[in-house]
């Protein structure tokens, strides 16, 4: 029997805060039956929070052993310290993994990281099958991501104490330059109206025929995305972003840090503090796990800006300890002690 040395494709998730990447890959890698995956998870912040969420699917194709976390910081930022290591490891694994999924940081640009899957060292082992840019839907629609270019220009050359683009707007819209294929989720929260605006709106920002599709809940048909075979780091120069002429970039328009609290009592109260305190402060994301006293159950938070996700994932295992702990992501600037005043009150 002949032995394939085909490349490993891999699909690269990428996206805003809080879209729904963990989301829809716990969705393909539920529905994609007989292929061996592996999972690279790169966390903004101090605690791996999407990779817990992966690890804890319990899908026999996705052991927990094959999904990696890279908590260094922005994987577009640490490629070669952290990127190419990764694969090297997931390469090394036996039985053969069949595709590699990619879920970048919300603030991530995937052109990057498109780019070192030309390195010699990565080029004869993996290619991107595509890239799969997660937008959300509700936030579109609502005018609050992704606004017209000319109208931010206008505002921009109004007010002579703005010497920059919105840095949310320049993440946005790099991510969406280099997608294969759009995702517009929280599809289920839309009205006809809502969803063609948010429609409208990514289309607005699209420089190349790519198919937006509809999704809720993160549930969408594997064949959509993966097998697209499209080898797009051999088409990456045709993907303009707002970053092509920097030799490099950072995020020093975001903050992050975690916040540690006791158990809670009562869980509704909390997700009401945490939307409060989105609200007052300016908070992009807030994520984590926390302990409801008297309950087995882990609770998982999940909120962008000022809407609250949350429910129990799993129990706490023997011996785990029961740690209550939150990320908070925000613009420069965010008022940290009072964030997290008002999250332990």
């Amino acid at each position: 029997m002949s032995v394939s040395f085909d490349r490993v494709p891999c699909t690269v998730v990428t996206g805003f805060l809080g879209a729904g990447k963990t989301t829809l890959i716990r969705n393909l890698i539920a529905k994609l039956d007989g292929k061996r995956l592996a999972i690279i998870v790169n966390e903004f912040g101090d605690v791996g929070i999407d990779g817990e969420i992966l690890k804890g699917c319990g899908i026999e194709s996705c052991p927990e052993d094959n999904v990696i976390e890279l908590a260094n910081g922005c994987i577009c930022c640490t490629v070669a310290d952290d990127f190419v290591p990764a694969i090297d490891q997931i390469l090394s694994r036996e039985p053969r993994v069949d595709h590699i999924l990619i879920e970048t940081s919300g603030l991530a640009l995937p052109k990057p990281l498109v780019q070192a899957f030309q390195w010699p060292a990565v080029k004869a082992r993996v290619t991107v099958d595509g890239v799969v840019a997660v937008v959300d839907g509700v936030a579109l629609a609502e005018g609050r991501v992704a606004d017209d270019h000319e109208a931010l220009e206008a505002q921009r050359q109004a007010d002579g104490s703005i010497d920059h683009d919105d840095p949310v707007e320049e993440v946005f819209e790099d991510q969406v330059a280099c997608a294969d294929m759009i995702v517009l989720t929280k599809s289920d929260l839309l009205d006809a109206a809502g969803l063609a605006t948010a429609r409208d709106r990514v289309a607005a920002h699209l420089p190349r025929a790519v198919k937006i599709v509809s999704a809720a809940n993160g549930a969408i048909d594997p064949a959509v995305l993966i097998g697209l075979g499209l080898a797009v780091e051999d088409d990456i120069e045709n993907r303009k972003t707002h970053h092509d002429d920097e030799l490099d970039h950072d995020h020093d328009d975001f903050d992050s840090f975690v916040v540690d609290l006791p158990a809670v009592s009562d869980a509704d109260e909390l997700a009401a503090r945490i939307s409060a305190t989105a609200e007052a402060e300016n908070v992009l994301r807030i994520k984590g796990f926390v302990e409801v006293a008297n309950k087995p159950m882990r609770l998982q938070v999940q909120a962008v800006g000022s809407r609250v996700n949350h429910y129990f994932d799993r129990a706490w295992a023997p011996g785990e300890a029961r740690i209550s702990r939150l990320v908070v992501i925000g613009e420069k600037g965010i008022d940290r002690a009072a964030i997290e005043r008002m999250l332990a009150a």
